[in-house]
């Protein structure tokens, strides 16, 4: 897919991954929503990029509904690219040292990384297949982000390595099915990126973190993760799978 011209949608653009992601598909022409539950940071991206500034709850499919609604009036069409970046890491152990469960906030983190991200490929997929197809018979490509957390994850993350591990699951069946339509579905799952979440940490435990890994010994940079969707965009022989993207780290237990 050439990028140039062509709409791409966002989700958790207002912010670290999705941010990058979306300055670089604006960069290399594409025209770009930024979709995030914080309107303000939506249209601040948005205003950088040139783009169309969405708020919604990505678990919500009403929410997800009106979203594409607005994009398709903006850009009288749906997207050929959507890019699932949307999710939290709320970390909790099952049982808590004072005998407390953490079933609410499993439910919760399920609901947006997971729930969200298939409700925003089912809204997807059904404004791509009703798209004429391009040059090579294919009508869009969608990407998901799951975590290395998904295979490895730490103590805590039961939910969020679930929630990882759901994403990276349904992504062959997804792309399976899409398939006739000319529809690409991938995955992404990074490792230890320099996110808001991980540049809160006290400068000790973030060397201490990047120490673990092998080479090159740093936190992956925003813009790399975008290099990566904007790749499997392009590259038309890649679908149905889930791409690691972590300079060969294994997480520890802790």
């Amino acid at each position: 897919m050439r990028l140039d011209g062509e709409v791409a949608l966002v989700t958790g653009g207002g912010s670290g991954l999705g941010a990058a992601t979306a300055r670089l598909l604006a960069a290399r022409g594409a025209r770009v929503a930024v979709l995030d539950f914080d309107a303000d940071r939506a249209a601040a991206v948005a205003g950088e990029t040139g783009g169309l500034a969405l708020q919604a709850d990505v678990g919500d499919a009403a929410s997800v509904a009106a979203a594409f609604a607005a994009l398709e009036s903006r850009f009288g069409t749906g997207p050929r690219l959507a890019v699932n970046c949307a999710g939290i890491a709320d970390a909790a152990r099952i049982v808590g040292r004072d005998g407390a469960l953490s079933v609410e906030l499993f439910q919760r983190v399920i609901r947006v990384n997971l729930t969200g991200s298939f409700i925003v490929m089912a809204h997807a997929a059904r404004a791509m297949q009703g798209m004429a197809p391009m040059a090579d018979g294919e009508r869009g490509v969608i990407v998901h982000t799951a975590s290395a957390a998904w295979e490895d994850g730490q103590v805590g993350q039961a939910a969020y390595a679930a929630s990882k591990g759901g994403i990276a699951s349904m992504c062959l069946p997804a792309a399976r099915e899409l398939a006739r339509s000319g529809i690409r579905v991938m995955a992404i799952a990074p490792g230890l990126f320099r996110t808001p979440m991980m540049e809160a940490l006290a400068p000790e435990t973030t060397a201490a973190i990047a120490a673990s890994i092998p080479f090159p010994a740093r936190l992956g940079a925003p813009e790399e993760f975008a290099l990566m969707v904007a790749q499997i965009a392009e590259n038309a022989y890649l679908n149905g799978t889930v791409i690691r993207l972590d300079w060969a780290v294994r997480l520890p237990p802790r």
